[in-house]
């Protein structure tokens, strides 16, 4: 078992990286997404807020695979060809992003009311007062929900194995086709799973006990 363990070793650790690149890269492109969403849907413009929420509410209502699938099948019909590590980026990206906004928004919201009369009595305009009062104490309320995600986020990468992306999954199951060792090699794959997600819960719970101590402190 060690010794084919050691065999498999070099095609399991290319899928990890993969693995952990494209979890550090989605969420990324999802943090900064979702963010900008937050930011539409709390718009008073009515011409930002509407479709803002119809793409959230378009994403959040279709799965994770199929817009994977659209990403990378469907569009190269309509122009835009984009390459299985691109489309799997773009895909996990822009559906935690949807979620994410949420997230945010609620954070935002979470925020008195008296912090933006206090900034607006300084004399700070609304972008500054998003900038330097609202977002840095709504950060606060949202890194522990957002770690969750991470987490997810991590798991959810074994979806892109479906547009031949040769992450963790994806080399699994290619040494399991070469080898028909199913049962190892996916208990293999579940051991390594858990041993990434297990210490980054951990450290999620940490920074939940983190946040709530500082925000007891102020």
């Amino acid at each position: 078992m060690f010794a084919d363990l050691k065999a498999w070793s070099p095609e399991l650790l290319t899928g990890i990286r993969l693995t952990v690149g494209m979890t550090f890269g989605s969420m990324a492109i999802a943090l900064a997404l979702g963010l900008a969403l937050a930011l539409g849907r709390i718009s008073l413009n009515a011409w930002i807020r509407t479709p803002v929420i119809a793409f959230v509410e378009l994403i959040r209502g279709s799965p994770l695979l199929l817009q994977l699938f659209y990403i990378y099948y469907v569009l190269p019909a309509l122009g835009l060809r984009l390459t299985p590590i691109q489309a799997g980026l773009l895909g996990l990206g822009v559906n935690y992003a949807a979620y994410l906004s949420e997230v945010f928004r609620a954070g935002i919201a979470a925020v008195g009311s008296g912090q933006r009369e206090a900034s607006e009595s300084l004399g700070m305009s609304p972008s500054q007062t998003m900038r330097h009062i609202i977002l840095p104490q709504a950060w606060r309320i949202v890194i522990p929900p957002t770690g969750n995600y991470f987490i997810s986020l991590f798991k959810d990468t074994a979806l892109v194995s479906t547009i031949s992306i040769a992450e963790l999954m994806f080399q699994g199951q290619l040494i399991a086709s070469d080898t028909f060792r199913y049962t190892e090699i996916y208990s293999i794959i579940f051991v390594i799973y858990v041993a990434i997600s297990v210490p980054a819960s951990a450290g999620v719970r940490w920074l939940e006990r983190y946040f709530n101590r500082s925000g007891q402190r102020r």
